[in-house]
C-alpha cells in the first residue's frame, strides 16, 4: 500500500530555511550569464573591482544565511546574530548596487525569513521597513528611474518581503506552540508517574493494614485460644496443640514482618517522574545524575521538587541560551535532598529574580528548604536547592 505523506510530517522550520536557500540560489542564476554580469558592471568606474565585490557580496550572503539559519529559534549568541543580519542586509544591497539590478530586492526577501527568529516583533518590523527603504537609492541609480519610480519599486518589493516576514512569523509561533505542547506533555507524564507511584504506595499501605488488622488479629486470637486449649485437653493431645500454637505464632511473626516490609516502601520514588520531565525539552541536552534511590516521604515535597526542576528547565530553555544543562541530585548528611543545576549558557552580570525564581524560593521555603543562584558572564547559570525530604516531628 502506498504511504501518503502529509504536510504535518514535515519540519516547518527546516522547510522555511530550505525555501530561503532555494530563493537565494535562484536569485544567483542571472550571475551565471557572464555577458549579462559584465554588462552590469561595465558602467562602474572600476569594473574589475565591481565584479569582484559583486561576487563576494553574493557568496558572503549565502554563507552568512546558512550559518544564521542553522538553528532557527536558538537564543544563543544574540549579538552575533544581529551582526549576521547587518551583513545579510549590507551584502544584499551591495549585490543590487554593483549589478544595477533588482537582485538585492529578492535577497532582502530572503533576509525577511530570519527577522522573526532573531529580533523582537517591533524591531523586526522596523528592520523590514528600513532595509526596503535602503533600496530606493539603489533603484534611483537605474537608467530612467527618478525618486518617485524608485520609491514605488521599493514599495512593490516590500509587499513580497512582508509576505515572507509574516509567513516566517507564523512558523515561529507554531514552533513555540509545539515546544509548549512538548513541555506540557512532559509535565503530564511526570505527574502521571508521580500519581502511579502514589497509587502503588497507597495499595501497599492498604494491604499492610488489611494484613495487620484482619490476619494479624485472627492469628493473635488463634494463638490465645490454643494457649487456653493446651491447659484443657487430654494429656495425649497437649503436644499437638502446642505444635499448632507454635505454628500460629510463627505465622503471626511472618505477617508482622511482611507488614513492616510493606510500610518501609511507602516513600515516593522520583526517578521516573524526573526522567519523564526532561524528555519535553528537545532544545536542551539535559544530563541527569541520580543516586541509587531518590525517594521522598511526603507527596507535597515530591511535588515541590518536580516543580523546581520544571522551572529550571523552562528558564534555561527560554532565557539562558544554553545547549547543555546538568542536574545532579545528592543526599546531604542532614538528611536533605540537594539539587545542583548549571548550564553552559551566556550567564549574566547581575541576577534579577523573576516570577520563576521567586516562585521556586517560596515553594521551597514552605517546607524549610532554600535556594541559592549564581551566574557569571559567559559561564552560565548555577543553582542549588535544598529540600528536607521528611516532615519534621
Amino acid at each position: 500500500m502506498m504511504r501518503v505523506m502529509r504536510w504535518s510530517t514535515f519540519d516547518h522550520t527546516r522547510l522555511l530555511r530550505y525555501a530561503g536557500l532555494f530563493t537565494y540560489l535562484c536569485t544567483g542564476i542571472p550571475l551565471l550569464r557572464v555577458d549579462w554580469t559584465l554588462e552590469r558592471v561595465s558602467g562602474l568606474s572600476h569594473p574589475d573591482v565591481g565584479l569582484l565585490l559583486l561576487l563576494l557580496s553574493y557568496v558572503l550572503f549565502g554563507v552568512v544565511y546558512a550559518l544564521l539559519t542553522r538553528r532557527l529559534g536558538s537564543r544563543r549568541h544574540p549579538v552575533l546574530k544581529i551582526l549576521g543580519l547587518v551583513v545579510l542586509t549590507a551584502t544584499a544591497i551591495g549585490v543590487g548596487w554593483f549589478s544595477h539590478s533588482g537582485l538585492s530586492a529578492l535577497l532582502l526577501v530572503v533576509v525577511a525569513v530570519t527577522l522573526p527568529w532573531t529580533l523582537p516583533l517591533p524591531v523586526g518590523i522596523a528592520w523590514l521597513l528600513l532595509q526596503n527603504l535602503a533600496l530606493i537609492p539603489v533603484f534611483r541609480g537605474f537608467p530612467g528611474f527618478g525618486w518617485g519610480t524608485a520609491t514605488l519599486q521599493a514599495a512593490l518589493y516590500l509587499g513580497f518581503a512582508a509576505l515572507m516576514f509574516v509567513t516566517s512569523m507564523v512558523a515561529r509561533q507554531q514552533d513555540e506552540a509545539r515546544e509548549e505542547q512538548r513541555r506540557l506533555n512532559s509535565e503530564l507524564r511526570a505527574t502521571r508517574a508521580l500519581l502511579a507511584e502514589s497509587s502503588r504506595i497507597g495499595e501497599r499501605m492498604r494491604i499492610a493494614r488489611e494484613l495487620h488488622d484482619l490476619v494479624g488479629h485472627h492469628l493473635t486470637a488463634l494463638t490465645l485460644n490454643l494457649e487456653v486449649a493446651s491447659h484443657r485437653v487430654q494429656p495425649e493431645a497437649v503436644e499437638s496443640v502446642r505444635q499448632a500454637q507454635a505454628v500460629a505464632k510463627q505465622l503471626l511473626g511472618d505477617v508482622r514482618e511482611v507488614v513492616s516490609e510493606l510500610r518501609q516502601g511507602e516513600s515516593l520514588d522520583l526517578s521516573q517522574a524526573l526522567r519523564s520531565l526532561i524528555e519535553g525539552v528537545p532544545t536542551l541536552d539535559v544530563h541527569l545524575e541520580l543516586p541509587q534511590t531518590l525517594s521522598v516521604d511526603d507527596p507535597q515535597r515530591a511535588q515541590i521538587m518536580l516543580r523546581t526542576v520544571q522551572e529550571i528547565l523552562t528558564n534555561t530553555a527560554r532565557h539562558a541560551g544554553a545547549r547543555n544543562l546538568w542536574l545532579t541530585f545528592t543526599r546531604t548528611e542532614q538528611g536533605e535532598m540537594k539539587l545542583d543545576a548549571h548550564d553552559d549558557g551566556r550567564g549574566a552580570v547581575t541576577i534579577r529574580p523573576g516570577n520563576g525564581l521567586n516562585g521556586m524560593r517560596e515553594r521551597l521555603a514552605t517546607v524549610g528548604g532554600r535556594l541559592v543562584v549564581s551566574a557569571e558572564p559567559g559561564q552560565g547559570f548555577a543553582l542549588s536547592a535544598w529540600l528536607p525530604v521528611e516532615k519534621s516531628a
